[in-house]
């Protein structure tokens, strides 16, 4: 669906959010100018070169940028002069004490100010604390006499399905204090044929803390549940399967595993925790689910290390860097605590990933027992444990029987996506999630 009367729209930030929203919004009709202060990643994307792996994502921002709905830029001036809607989609990194920083917010609202439309609408797309619009009307007011509106429109993308989440969402949640203002929102987002949520701006930001808190929750209560199976001889499968049949639950977003990681899920768990605290919720479910989250992949390796008759001098496969299938994103990865600690307990091991690799090499140190390979071959050859870390397909579809050699080896299965069976006939000993 194109508009017939399209509207002229800057966002500020070309990140993971800020980029698919763009490509998203000028793919409508609509004149779009992605603003971000880094020149190297705003020539590359001015060229379609997408900063980061996300299916779909380069076909989608060639496609506009083909069209001319599409440009980037480094210009305050450029991007914000015409704009009627302007997106700030920067990053709100948790600070030490696990509270927002929003220094990225309030300097691209006060950059912005000067160059405001009379009447433009300035949306608030990174996730930020209840009350934040406050701040930022307070900056803005600082460096401008123009009237202008406020709003908060948080986004709900999941990395890897980006694009079909951003064209097809299940909600688009507009938190707004005017009438007025929700109607030319609704209108820039028709295209997507969503329910359209319209709430107060406080009601919108606590909207997407308490989306991703809860998704955090089921996965930690899952990893719990897991937990008890393993002492019990229940199978967390088969348990989930059967809970999963109660209308009340649903069968989804069940991850037994190495715990949540990720861009988001961590990060706004803890802002939670911490906003909890600073209105007195204490104690508070999010804290708990925070502290197990940290202390899961610490225990489940100490399991480990026990089942294998040891990891010193273990030669270890590490498959999957990135934190989930089908990104190179490696923040919060499991790889990233579980490495450190096999290197402690004397492993040698080599990391695989089929799309993070040159994120690994930025941020990892070779040596000193590890070694990120390019080949999945090369992490397989003469591993006494391999780690199945994170579900690509590659990894899944394998059939590791070529790979078993003339030693005691184990598949150490941390999605459960393997069948035991198949695995302990292939000649390994297989360990797993939730089971005995």
């Amino acid at each position: 669906m194109l508009y017939s009367d399209p509207m002229t729209v800057a966002v500020i930030g070309t990140g993971f959010v800020g980029v698919v929203s763009a490509a998203a919004f000028a793919s409508f009709g609509n004149t779009v100018i992605g603003l971000d202060i880094d020149e190297k990643k705003v020539a590359d994307l001015q060229l379609g070169i997408v900063p980061f792996h996300e299916p779909g994502l380069p076909e989608l921002l060639r496609s506009s940028l083909d069209t001319g709905n599409l440009t980037f830029t480094t210009d305050y001036k450029k991007a914000i002069s015409n704009a009627e809607v302007i997106i700030i989609a920067v990053g709100t990194p948790s600070k030490a004490d696990g509270s927002a920083d929003l220094t990225y917010v309030h300097a691209s609202a006060e950059a912005l100010a000067k160059y405001l439309l009379p009447g433009a609408v300035v949306v608030v797309k990174s996730t930020v604390p209840p009350g934040t619009l406050h701040s930022v009307d307070e900056i803005i007011k600082k460096h401008t006499d123009v009237a202008y509106e406020l709003a908060s429109v948080p986004e709900f993308l999941k990395e890897g399905t980006a694009v079909s989440d951003t064209m097809n969402p299940d909600r688009v949640v507009i938190g707004v204090s005017s009438p007025s203002t929700a109607e030319v929102l609704k209108k820039l987002h028709e295209p997507f044929k969503a329910e359209m949520v319209v709430v107060s701006p406080e009601s919108a930001q606590m909207a997407k803390y308490a989306a991703n808190s809860y998704l955090a929750t089921r996965i930690t209560f899952a990893n719990q549940i897991a937990n008890i199976c393993e002492h019990t001889g229940a199978q967390i499968g088969e348990v989930l399967s059967a809970i999963g049949l109660d209308q009340r639950i649903g069968s989804h977003y069940w991850y037994p595993g190495l715990g949540y990681g990720g861009s988001c899920f961590p990060k706004d768990v803890r802002e939670l925790k911490h906003f909890a605290e600073q209105v007195g919720e204490v104690p508070n479910l999010f804290s708990a689910i925070n502290e197990l989250n940290e202390n899961r992949i610490p225990n489940i390796l100490k399991n480990l290390d026990e089942v294998v008759d040891g990891l010193n001098g273990k030669k270890v496969a590490v498959l999957g860097l990135s934190f989930k299938p089908n990104t190179d994103d490696m923040r919060e990865a499991p790889c990233l605590a579980i490495i450190p600690k096999l290197i402690e307990k004397g492993a040698m091991v080599k990391g695989y990933d089929p799309a993070a690799l040159p994120v690994a090499r930025k941020i990892m140190t070779e040596g000193n027992g590890l070694s990120l390979v390019d080949t999945f071959d090369e992490a397989l050859e003469d591993a006494d444990v391999i780690m199945l870390l994170v579900e690509w397909p590659e990894f899944i579809n394998f059939d590791y029987s070529a790979k078993k050699l003339s030693k005691k080896q184990w598949i150490f299965d941390a999605r459960n996506q393997l069948e035991p069976q198949t695995v302990r006939a292939w000649g390994f000993e297989y360990i797993g999630i939730g089971q005995k």
